[in-house]
């Protein structure tokens, strides 16, 4: 375990990391991205192995989101330093595009759901590009209610649909890794508990995940490992166990 104090930052320790970024199943080396000329994240680095779910926690305004749109090779934030890695291939000098053709998914905060397609409208258009990943058959058997709405208007679904959607779409094509922003950001707690269940049929799949969510405990008893960042940086590194069985931590960094 790696911990940073509020009243006196140190280094996190980064011997956890691989020597060699491009030896490891993905890795992040010293990014740093801005808005503009807001410097958001600053100094993030990470590994995580094949087949992990890495919790990627903090409070609102800590650059949770930010790292994540910064992954998914996103043009806001801008990446103006350091290396990303997805097995062995540099993705730091990709587009979104690209990183997606690359295995990188992002299910995003706002869903993205495709306004005047039905629900199987929007699983088909997903795998136009290349690279294919679940096929309709098994997404609806792996999702049974989008299964009974596919001919639905996918706007008009309840927020808990629509999250299923965006992260069936997101399966729907080619994904060694998916990162998650705020599944269940709105969502009533039978609802959580559905896409719990479907982050580990996920998981099972040995689909690596990196999960953004302010509901803490819930996304660490997902978790393999967490991380906590403060103000764009990286304050705590350890394992999901780690953090749940330390409340002073919680309390300092997530305020739970």
């Amino acid at each position: 375990m790696s911990v940073v104090s509020s009243a006196r930052r140190e280094a996190v320790d980064t011997s956890d990391l691989a020597a060699d970024p491009s030896s490891a199943f993905f890795a992040v080396r010293n990014i740093h991205a801005y808005y503009g000329e807001s410097y958001i994240v600053q100094d993030v680095s990470l590994d995580v192995h094949k087949g992990e779910i890495l919790a990627l926690l903090g409070r609102n305004g800590a650059g949770k989101t930010s790292t994540l749109r910064t992954l998914a090779r996103l043009d806001d934030p801008a990446l103006r330093h350091g290396e990303i890695w997805l097995e062995g291939k540099p993705l730091h000098h990709l587009k979104a595009w690209q990183a997606s053709c690359a295995g990188v998914q992002l299910v995003p905060e706002d869903r993205r759901i495709v306004s005047g397609l039905t629900v199987e409208e929007n699983l088909v258009l997903a795998r136009i590009a290349p690279g294919h990943g679940m096929e309709l058959d098994e997404i609806y058997d792996r999702f049974p209610r989008l299964a009974e709405r596919r001919k639905q208007d996918a706007v008009t679904l309840s927020g808990g649909e629509q999250q299923m959607l965006a992260v069936a779409r997101a399966l729907a094509r080619e994904v060694k890794l998916l990162l998650l922003d705020e599944p269940y950001e709105g969502l009533a707690p039978v609802i959580v508990k559905e896409i719990e269940n479907i982050v580990y049929s996920i998981k099972e799949r040995g689909i690596t995940t990196i999960i953004v969510e302010q509901n803490a405990v819930a996304a660490l008893r997902l978790s393999d490992r967490a991380m906590i960042m403060d103000t764009g940086e990286v304050v705590f590194k350890g394992t999901a166990k780690e953090l749940l069985d330390d409340p002073q931590l919680r309390k300092e960094y997530l305020a739970i």
